[in-house]
């Protein structure tokens, strides 16, 4: 079992959180991890990206070589689409369909969403109304994080058992939230794909 998953979104969008949360539930299954991150410009705002490996056998090198992503995972459409280049010919792009609008010359929202559908297998919707219909604004990312969890060969109950471990500290109520977000999510993703 391998899988090479590009992660990627705007800085403060919580991607590195999906991140951390993969890593930990990856390591509950037994399995072998490298990961890089790559922060933009500034914390908040700034380009966020990171590779993450995910495999039954050692890892060699932690960057994934360019069309060999079997996921490309992103908070943000543009940023899903400046990873396109790394994505295999059948390998999936879940990305939230919200743009986040930080330069002046954002492109076209639609013709990103278009050029991101021709790419192949994509599921996409409004991560963050997702988790605002939800009651739990805060909680897009994990529902990314659910969306993208059927393509993703870790158990479902351990990345809800990461997620409880992650956001324990902040009570009770944080975690439930992001849990439910994940579930959503993924109920929603499997019945994009036809799963």
């Amino acid at each position: 079992m391998k899988t090479d998953i590009i992660l990627a979104g705007v800085g403060g969008q919580g991607i590195l959180s999906v991140a951390t949360i993969l890593g930990a539930a990856a390591l509950k299954e037994g399995l072998y991890i490298k990961q890089s991150e790559v922060h933009g410009m500034s914390q908040r705002g700034g380009e966020v990206q990171s590779n993450l490996r995910i495999s039954s056998e050692k890892i060699s090198s932690d960057l994934i070589p360019t069309g060999a992503a079997d996921l490309i995972v992103s908070l943000e459409p543009m940023e899903a689409l400046r990873y396109l280049k790394y994505l295999k010919p059948d390998g999936w792009v879940i990305t939230s369909t919200a743009p986040f609008v930080n330069i002046d010359n954002y492109p076209d929202e639609a013709l990103v969403m278009r050029h991101l559908e021709d790419s192949g297998n994509v599921v996409a919707f409004d991560m963050d109304e997702l988790a605002r219909q939800l009651a739990a604004p805060r909680s897009g990312n994990m529902a990314l994080l659910g969306a993208a969890s059927p393509f993703i060969d870790i158990s479902p109950d351990k990345i809800e058992r990461a997620i409880s471990s992650v956001f324990s500290s902040k009570g009770e109520k944080i975690v439930a939230d992001n849990i439910k977000a994940f579930r959503t999510a993924r109920e929603k993703s499997l019945q994009i794909a036809g799963m």
